[in-house]
């Protein structure tokens, strides 16, 4: 019996969205530690762990961390999605409203909405959430 397209890439959905999951939350997870601990070197050490950016920082390793393991996904991708929602209108909106390629929204908007994405779909495949059938 031969099997459609379809049924193939069906398949094979949740493990690319096990991917994307995986290889988005490392880079965000990049934005925490160079805040905190200088890792990859940016320049950004010494931001007070009580300041926005050190909130900023706690929820990209923490919910990094999270999401790499897949781990409450859907309410952890919830609050990043606010999260980045409220980092695009206070840093990026004030500077030009419209367009996050010339305000430097780019990155918020896109995770933004992969963290959407990511609190509707859930985690995927290779996820704590999916071994306890919470995927």
């Amino acid at each position: 019996m031969q099997t459609s397209t379809n049924d193939t890439l069906a398949v094979w959905a949740p493990r690319a969205q096990a991917v994307m999951r995986i290889v988005i939350a490392y880079v965000f997870l990049q934005h925490g530690t160079a805040k905190f601990f200088d890792i990859p070197s940016l320049g950004m050490q010494g931001i007070q762990l009580f300041s926005l950016m050190g909130l900023a920082g706690v929820l990209e390793i923490g919910g990094g961390l999270l999401m790499i393991l897949g781990l409450f996904t859907r309410p952890v991708a919830f609050i990043l999605c606010g999260f980045m929602a409220v980092a695009y209108f206070m840093a990026h909106a004030p500077k030009a409203f419209l367009s996050p390629l010339q305000n430097g929204g780019e990155p918020a908007v896109l995770y933004c909405f992969v963290f959407l994405f990511f609190a509707v779909a859930g985690a995927g495949a290779f996820s704590i959430d999916a071994s306890r059938g919470k995927a």
